[in-house]
């Protein structure tokens, strides 16, 4: 598919009046792309969904973006914040804010994007990209930052769209990037 084949255009979630109709999309989106693909129960499946979708939905929708095909599926989305994670209560539960707390003062944006599969390679991951990074520096943030593991398929993706390692912590398999960008 070459880029932007399909007819897809890109939203701010909070524009959307039918939020409540994206949602099962976004789920499906979300967990086709996840690298977790087995919970214990629904109870941690549920728990998995908030920490790494929900929470940005809810309290950050103004920086979430959608992707929509022209009969109104899912491609894809950007879910983040212009907040240090390392100071906003709320991610707490992500012990890296806190060993990268340096560095996320210098990029304190963050991103996480997903596209179902049939969407990816047509630039359309660029475009989200470009969307969210737009609005974070309108917003006066001097960067953004994104944080996966030094072997996922996804750290060339993030090096195409000018993001450069500046910091890493673990070894092996438990080795996590983090990858700024400024803006």
């Amino acid at each position: 598919m070459g880029p932007m084949a399909l007819p897809i255009t890109l939203h701010r979630y909070s524009d959307v009046l039918d939020q409540d109709g994206l949602a099962s999309g976004l789920d499906a989106v979300f967990f086709q792309s996840s690298n977790t693909q087995s919970f214990v129960d629904d109870a941690a499946r549920l728990r998995f969904r908030e920490r790494w979708l929900g929470r940005y939905l809810s309290c950050d929708p103004q920086w979430a973006y959608v992707a929509l095909t022209h009969d109104a599926r899912v491609a894809g989305y950007v879910i983040g914040s212009v907040d240090d994670p390392a100071s906003a209560p709320r991610f707490s539960d992500n012990p890296h804010f806190a060993v990268f707390k340096d560095l996320t003062r210098r990029y304190p944006a963050h991103l996480h994007i997903n596209l179902a599969p049939e969407f990816r390679g047509a630039g359309l991951g660029t475009a989200l990209i470009t969307r969210f990074a737009s609005a974070a520096k309108a917003a006066l943030a001097p960067g953004v930052h994104v944080m996966t593991s030094r072997d996922a398929r996804n750290v060339g993706f993030y090096k195409r769209n000018s993001f450069v390692e500046v910091g890493a912590t673990g070894k092996g398999v438990h080795e996590v990037i983090f990858l700024g960008r400024n803006l």
